[in-house]
C-alpha cells in the first residue's frame, strides 16, 4: 500500500509578489504581474516587450553575499522559495534525519542569462574573463544541488527538466519517493528566469508570444477569443512534501494532500499539442485513477491555459475526460496573472492550487472578454469566486508533447 503524502509547507516567488501571503492576495484580486521589461531595455524594433517580472526580490535576504554570484536567478529563486516553504513547515535538517529528505526542484531553460551575460565578456573581453563558477551558475541541477548543499538535505536529489511541465513532474516524481519509502520528506518544486533578449526572440521567433506591447496587464487571456500568445514570466515554487505519519508525528501543518499522479507524451510534434488534446485527456485520466477518485468529485482544474491556440485543445481534453460533468467543474488559468512561468509553472500552479481547496476560492482567469467557441466551460472570468473545493487537477503540458497532472485534495486526516 502506497504512503500518504500531504504538503506542510511553500515558498513562491512570482511576478505576483514575493511569499504565499503577497501572492494569495494578488491571486484572489485579480491583479496582473504583467508589465513592462525592466531586466533589459528592448531595442525600438525588439517585438515584445512586455514580461510577467518578479519585482523586489533581493537575492541577499535568503543567500550568503559570498555565494550570491556562484548562482544564477533560476538559482537565488528556488533557495529563497525553499527558505519560505522550511519556515512555514517547521522542517529542521539535522544529521538524524537528512538522509531522509530529499530535493527534486527543476528547471525547463536554466541559466541562459549567465549564458548570455558571459558571452557577450568572453567576445568583449576574452576568455580570461568568464568566472569559474560560470558552469555551476548554469546547470539545471544545480537549484536542487544548492538547496541540498545549503539545507543539509542528504536523501535523494534530483532534476527533472520537461519544459513546461517541470515543476509538476518534479513534485510528483517526489512523492512517488515518498510513497515508495525511499524519502520522508521531499524539497519539490520548479524555478525558472530567462527573461533575456535571446529567449524572448527565440519565442517570438517561434510565433508563440503576444504582441499586446500597447497593453501589457491585459496581454495574457487565456481561452479568450482574442488571444495572441503567452507571455513569458519567471519565479519559482517550492513544496514540502511529506509522509503523512511522519508530518503528523512531528505535528507539521499539513495544508493539502498528493493524492494523484502522471505523466505521458503525445509522441506528436516538438511544440504542438496533440490533436484534440488527446495525450492530455488520457495524462488526467491516469491521474484520477492513481487517486481512485470518481470524476464527478472533482470540482476544480487550474488549466495550462497559456493564451495560445492550445487553450480549445486543453478545453477538448478536458469535456472528453469529464464529459457531462465537465459543465458543472470550474476551470481557471492562473497564467492570466502571471503570464507563462516555464519550468515554474507547475510548482506556482500547484501552491495557488492548494490556495483554492485552503481558502475556498476559485482563482479567476482575468482578461476574459470575449467568449471563444472553441473554449465553452466555466472559466470563473474575471472575478474569483467563493467555492467548497475539496478536489482539483494541476495541469502541465510542455514542449516535445511531455504532459504532467497532479490531483490535490483537501486534508481530512
Amino acid at each position: 500500500m502506497k504512503k500518504r503524502v500531504v504538503i506542510t509547507g511553500m515558498g513562491i516567488v512570482s511576478p505576483l509578489g514575493i511569499g504565499v501571503k503577497a501572492n494569495r492576495e494578488a491571486l484572489f484580486e485579480g491583479r496582473s504581474g504583467v508589465d513592462y521589461i525592466k531586466s533589459f531595455t528592448p531595442a525600438e524594433d525588439f517585438p515584445v516587450k512586455i514580461a510577467g517580472e518578479v519585482k523586489g526580490f533581493d537575492p541577499k535576504v535568503y543567500i550568503d553575499h559570498k555565494d550570491i554570484k556562484k548562482m544564477d536567478r533560476f538559482i537565488h529563486y528556488a533557495i529563497a522559495c525553499t527558505n519560505m516553504a522550511m519556515d512555514e513547515s517547521g522542517l529542521e535538517i539535522t544529521d538524524s534525519n537528512a538522509a531522509n529528505v530529499g530535493v527534486i526542484v527543476g528547471v525547463g531553460l536554466g541559466g541562459l542569462p549567465a549564458i548570455e551575460k558571459y558571452h557577450d565578456i568572453y567576445k568583449e573581453k576574452g576568455v580570461k574573463k568568464i568566472t569559474p563558477f560560470f558552469i555551476p551558475m548554469l546547470i539545471a541541477n544545480l537549484a536542487s544541488g544548492q538547496i541540498s548543499i545549503l539545507t543539509g538535505a542528504k536523501g535523494p536529489n534530483s532534476c527533472v527538466v520537461t519544459a513546461c511541465a517541470t515543476g509538476t513532474h518534479s513534485i510528483g516524481e517526489a512523492a512517488r519517493l515518498i510513497q515508495y519509502g525511499d524519502a520522508d520528506v521531499m524539497i519539490a518544486g520548479g524555478t525558472e528566469s530567462v527573461i533575456t533578449p535571446l529567449c524572448i526572440g527565440g519565442f517570438n521567433a517561434a510565433k508563440a508570444l503576444s504582441h499586446r506591447n500597447e497593453d501589457p496587464k491585459s496581454a495574457s487571456r487565456p481561452f479568450d477569443k482574442d488571444r495572441d500568445g503567452f507571455v513569458i514570466g519567471e519565479g519559482s515554487g517550492v513544496l514540502i512534501l511529506e509522509e503523512l505519519e511522519h508530518a503528523k508525528k512531528r505535528r507539521a501543518p499539513i495544508q493539502a494532500e498528493i493524492v494523484g499522479y502522471a505523466l505521458n507524451g503525445d509522441a506528436h510534434h516538438i511544440t504542438a499539442t496533440a490533436p484534440e488534446g488527446e495525450g492530455a485527456a488520457r495524462c488526467m485520466n491516469l491521474a484520477l485513477n492513481d487517486a481512485k477518485i470518481d470524476k464527478e468529485d472533482v470540482h476544480y482544474v487550474n488549466a495550462h491555459g497559456t493564451s495560445t491556440a492550445a487553450d480549445s485543445t486543453e478545453t477538448q481534453a478536458i469535456k472528453t475526460v469529464f464529459k457531462d460533468h465537465s459543465k458543472n467543474l470550474a476551470v481557471s488559468s492562473t497564467k492570466s496573472m502571471t503570464g507563462h512561468l516555464l519550468g515554474a509553472a507547475g510548482g506556482v500552479e500547484a501552491i495557488y492550487s492548494i490556495m483554492a481547496i485552503k481558502n475556498g476560492i476559485l482563482p479567476p482567469t482575468i482578461n476574459y472578454t470575449t467568449p471563444d467557441p472553441e473554449c465553452d466551460l466555466d472559466y470563473v472570468p474575471n472575478q474569483a469566486r467563493e467555492e467548497n473545493i475539496n478536489i482539483c487537477l494541476s495541469n502541465s503540458f510542455g514542449f516535445g508533447g511531455t504532459n504532467g497532472v497532479l490531483v490535490f485534495k483537501k486534508f481530512s486526516g
